[in-house]
């Protein structure tokens, strides 16, 4: 079984890499487009709810497709709100993943506000585990990543390789700009999350997220007054 397990892997790394040079030009439409035909059921996207971006996209390439969203325990209401209105007026299969602790078991074992003390755990615990065990089912994973977003992402691939799950990754809007993100949304009547609207530039937990000053990028306002720039999901 191991031994096909490693031949499954070899064969999706393949693929990623020949898609990777061959749809760096692609549209984000045809880019999730050769996804959904390649993977059909083993495809899924993931999103934050800061946007619907993706989800939206998708769901014009395989309608009825599985969006997957981590609901932390420490969301913004707006961002739950999100999550019900994408769920109730998009063509996609909203699945909510959970971590296996709720925040007042996290607290009784790791103490408060594990957030404030040891981000990088609260993240593995939160977000990073929940995403691993919920991807089982899946041979392909779809994000929302720009490489405009903040330094660390400037290189990210439209397709790629993802080594810690074994899985392909694709993230159809690398190339986009913010205005691009905003064009679609205009044009398309895309769901937004409302605090986008009110200084938040990124859109994560509330605990550790705050508004972004004036030239600041957009991941400025995560984890503000920490090296910390990721959550651990694109590492």
């Amino acid at each position: 079984m191991k031994g096909s397990d490693t031949g499954r892997s070899t064969g999706l790394r393949l693929l990623a890499t020949k898609a990777e040079r061959e749809l760096e030009d692609a549209s984000a439409l045809e880019i999730l487009r050769w996804a959904a035909d390649t993977f059909g059921a083993r495809f899924c996207v993931t999103s934050s709810m800061e946007d619907a971006v993706v989800a939206h996209l998708a769901s014009r390439a395989r309608p009825g497709v599985d969006v997957v969203f981590l609901d932390t325990g420490y969301h913004f209401p707006e961002t739950i709100g999100t999550r019900d209105a994408v769920e109730a007026v998009m063509d996609v299969n909203v699945i909510t993943l959970t971590p296996r602790q709720s925040v007042a078991e996290q607290d009784a074992e790791y103490g408060p506000r594990l957030h404030d003390r040891d981000p990088d755990l609260c993240c593995k615990l939160r977000k990073v585990q929940p995403l691993e065990e919920g991807l089982t089912g899946y041979d392909a994973w779809a994000t929302g990543l720009r490489r405009d977003d903040s330094p660390s992402r400037a290189n990210t691939p439209v397709v790629g390789w993802d080594e810690k799950r074994r899985k392909v990754k694709v993230s159809p809007i690398a190339r986009w700009t913010r205005a691009d993100v905003d064009a679609y949304v205009t044009e398309h009547g895309v769901l937004t999350n409302p605090l986008l609207m009110d200084g938040y530039a990124s859109v994560g937990c509330a605990p550790c997220t705050r508004r972004v000053l004036e030239g600041e990028d957009a991941r400025a306002g995560r984890w503000a007054g920490r090296a910390k720039t990721e959550c651990g999901l694109h590492e």
